[in-house]
């Protein structure tokens, strides 16, 4: 029982890994032990964050990757077998969100961005992760998705959207390939101290609302997450699948 989330010997690959959620996500991974993929678009931002955790004595390698093209996606998938023969865990955490305001006033081209990124590259990286988590018959895949996938928004409808797809797609795979003991699930953030949500939390009057909305009454720090993450992939998560987890302070569930 104490080594419920010890993930020593997993590979594990994290879209969006150098910063925010997913570098928290590739820190506690590897000071669990595991393998780790450290992904986002620029090489040299990979390489700080990889070089930061194999400095505090863990395994990472960086792989620069745009989740928008699928033949960056596949060539992250061959780099990380090229290194380590195998992936153990996806965490689909890189995310767009390219407009903020009305349904009526998005344009075509942002809307597509938003499906391409948050809901179509998932699809494609389980496609071409599952079929050896199936040979093996284990495998972790997490979607960071949003508690806005749970909610109405009149300022974040398209990225709403594609966040209660990402749900779906979870237990859409959890379904179909949980006889492989593939699990497949979502962490649901509330609102977090990132780069990506800094219009929302740098709104001081927004920011002191939301606080006094949220049971514990304070916003969520990246760090947060991470314990979610390390549970769905270790063996802490091995009888969870189709779900989504909210780490959100309590928000959701509130009165307000």
């Amino acid at each position: 029982m104490q080594n419920l989330f010890d993930l020593t010997g997993k590979v594990a690959v994290i879209t969006g890994a150098t910063k925010g959620i997913g570098k928290a996500i590739a820190e506690a991974y590897a000071a669990h032990g595991a393998k780790v993929v450290v992904s986002s678009r620029k090489e040299d931002a990979c390489a700080e964050v990889a070089g930061a955790i194999v400095a505090a004595g863990g395994e990472a390698i960086p792989v620069a990757c745009n989740i928008s093209y699928k033949e960056q996606l596949q060539n992250l998938m061959d780099r990380t077998r090229a290194e380590w023969g195998r992936i153990d865990v996806l965490v689909c955490n890189a995310a767009v969100n390219p407009h903020f305001g009305s349904s009526l006033e998005i344009p075509d081209s942002a809307f597509e961005k938003v499906m391409t990124c948050n809901i179509q590259s998932n699809s494609w990286a389980a496609q071409m992760v599952i079929p050896e988590m199936r040979e093996r018959k284990d495998g972790a895949i997490i979607i960071v998705s949003s508690i806005g996938g749970l909610k109405g928004s009149a300022d974040l409808g398209a990225y709403a959207i594609s966040k209660a797809a990402d749900m779906q797609i979870a237990r859409n795979l959890a379904v179909e390939f949980g006889p492989d003991n593939i699990r497949v699930n979502c962490i649901a953030p509330g609102l977090v101290k990132t780069d990506f949500a800094r219009a929302l939390w740098e709104d001081q009057e927004r920011a002191e609302r939301r606080k006094a909305s949220t049971p514990l009454r304070r916003l969520g720090e990246p760090e947060d997450l991470a314990g979610a993450a390390v549970m769905l992939a270790s063996r802490a998560g091995s009888w969870i699948t189709g779900q989504t987890i909210v780490v959100d302070g309590g928000v959701t569930i509130g009165p307000n």
